[in-house]
């Protein structure tokens, strides 16, 4: 029965991932936000950290 449930979570991910790949809008990189943004003197936005 637990290769069963196994076989089952695997195939029901490949195929979320698979849905996800064949629908999803490309993702555009330009309008990403930069990896490491540390020091670049962009204004932190959100979160609690902003209020400091």
């Amino acid at each position: 029965m637990s290769k069963l449930r196994i076989l089952v979570f695997w195939t029901l991910l490949v195929g979320f991932f698979v849905w996800d790949w064949h629908s999803a809008q490309p993702v555009n990189l330009r309008l990403e936000a930069p990896i490491i943004a540390i020091g670049s003197g962009q204004a932190p936005s959100g979160g609690h950290c902003a209020t400091f």
